[in-house]
């Protein structure tokens, strides 16, 4: 399998990848060692993720540039990406032993009462290559920590990096056989779903996402799919500073240049500060030119995926048919790697694609309402269900409106962030079940209940 450098189109290394036998033989390690693995103490099981996260640090300048390298994100942008993987680790390194502790429910009487939580088994992670750290982490963590063994199959545009975290949790310290790489493509996934695991844990798009869950339906094991979105962002006639809200949410559209799953993917303005928003966007947005992502001070990188770059160029299109105005960019950059210009459309409506379907990239469509309540009616209009932003100076107003979105997660003068305190689930098309905060520990434990008498 070639590993390609997106930002130069040149073939960086080629990879082996994994065959039906070899993958039978990695399960099988995986299935004899589990139990050895779930009768390590918790707190040595922790001990050795604590290593994990020094190592990440240790390491930050080889694995950073292998990132950008392979899927094209700024280096800055890689580095920060690493930074955030270190703390999200350290959430579950600090709360995993009080919520994988036995809860004792009934103490009084003739019959004691309490829940303790067991380890599935052997736990599969197919992950994503657009955050490959930020996502994975959310699931062979605390799957490991909670004393599963893992099958990690790493996004085929992100293998080295699955490379190198498979290298740096064994020199951490966890077992040869508690954590396995899966190598390869489409073919590697389907042997992976249809050998006997006990859970299956996703990160992708929603047409994936979809067919991975009816295909594991009939073994009746856990199922967690964290899917796209099509984050909407309001901004209300109160806002105190249009230039700033404009800044912060270009950034949300356009981080990671656009691939995100939490991007900002359509704002809605008032009417009343439409005209100030649109030309301040634009103004922000002429400051993030496309580069090389090796270079110094560069915002925007390549798209991972060249044909991605049709299917946003179509997007443009479409809306510009339908009376669209196109702003800034809007078609792809000439010449090597897979560049898109830095995008923005005024006049759209929910006819148009890019108002509806997931864009990943950095494109994004401005769109006047003259009411809250039109507002939230649009917001809610879609398939999806992940993120959703208020921009407003009064607190009071933005929580009614955040209390009427179908979204997992809403932000407050904020977007496209992730907290590990607090759950990433989303509704709709966006997903199934919830990672990160202490439902995230106890998204790869089963719980067994104890009647005690005697």
């Amino acid at each position: 399998m070639k590993i390609i450098n997106p930002a130069t189109e040149e073939v960086i290394t080629e990879v082996a990848e994994d065959t039906e036998d070899t993958l039978k033989e990695k399960y099988k390690k995986l299935r004899a060692y589990q139990p050895t693995w779930s009768d390590i103490p918790l707190k040595e099981r922790i001990t050795c993720i604590e290593r994990f996260t020094q190592l990440l640090d240790e390491e930050k300048d080889e694995i950073a540039k292998t990132l950008t390298l392979e899927v094209g994100k700024p280096l800055s942008q890689s580095y920060g990406e690493i930074k955030g993987a270190i703390a999200k680790t350290q959430f579950f390194i600090d709360n995993s032993e009080k919520y994988l502790a036995d809860e004792w429910i009934t103490t009084e009487g003739d019959t004691k009462e309490k829940i303790s939580y067991e380890p599935y088994g052997v736990i599969c992670n197919i992950s994503a290559w657009n955050y490959p750290y930020l996502v994975g982490i959310n699931i062979y963590i605390p799957a490991l920590i909670g004393g599963n063994t893992v099958f990690y199959k790493p996004s085929e545009f992100a293998t080295l990096t699955g490379m190198h975290i498979e290298r740096l949790l064994k020199k951490a310290g966890v077992p040869q056989d508690a954590f396995h790489l899966a190598i390869g493509g489409p073919a590697t996934g389907e042997v992976l779903l249809n050998l006997p695991l006990d859970g299956y844990f996703f990160t992708g798009s929603y047409k994936t996402g979809k067919y991975i869950a009816e295909r594991v339906a009939g073994k009746l094991v856990p199922v967690g799919l964290e899917l796209g979105g099509k984050d909407p962002l309001y901004v209300c006639d109160d806002v105190s500073d249009v230039k700033a809200t404009a800044e912060s949410v270009v950034e949300g559209v356009v981080y990671n240049n656009g691939q995100s799953c939490c991007a900002v993917e359509r704002i809605y303005v008032h009417e009343k500060v439409y005209d100030k928003f649109v030309d301040a966007y634009v103004e922000e947005l002429k400051t993030y030119q496309p580069g090389d992502p090796m270079e110094d001070g560069i915002k925007i990188g390549s798209l991972t995926r060249q044909p991605q770059i049709d299917f946003i160029e179509k997007q443009v299109n479409d809306a510009v048919e339908k009376g669209a105005r196109l702003l800034l960019g809007g078609k792809p950059i000439t010449g090597t790697g897979y560049y898109f210009e830095p995008t923005v459309l005024s006049n759209v409506d929910h006819s148009m694609s890019v108002m509806t379907e997931e864009s990943f990239g950095p494109v994004v469509g401005i769109m006047k309402v003259s009411s809250d309540d039109e507002a939230v009616n649009l917001m809610n209009d879609t398939e999806y269900g992940l993120t959703a932003a208020v921009f407003s100076s009064d607190k009071e107003r933005a929580e009614k409106l955040m209390r009427k979105l179908n979204s997992g997660s809403v932000y407050w003068n904020c977007c496209d962030r992730v907290s590990a305190s607090l759950p990433w689930s989303g509704r709709g098309n966006s997903g199934l079940g919830s990672t990160l905060s202490h439902l995230g520990i106890r998204a790869f434990v089963q719980p067994k209940g104890y009647h005690l008498r005697g």
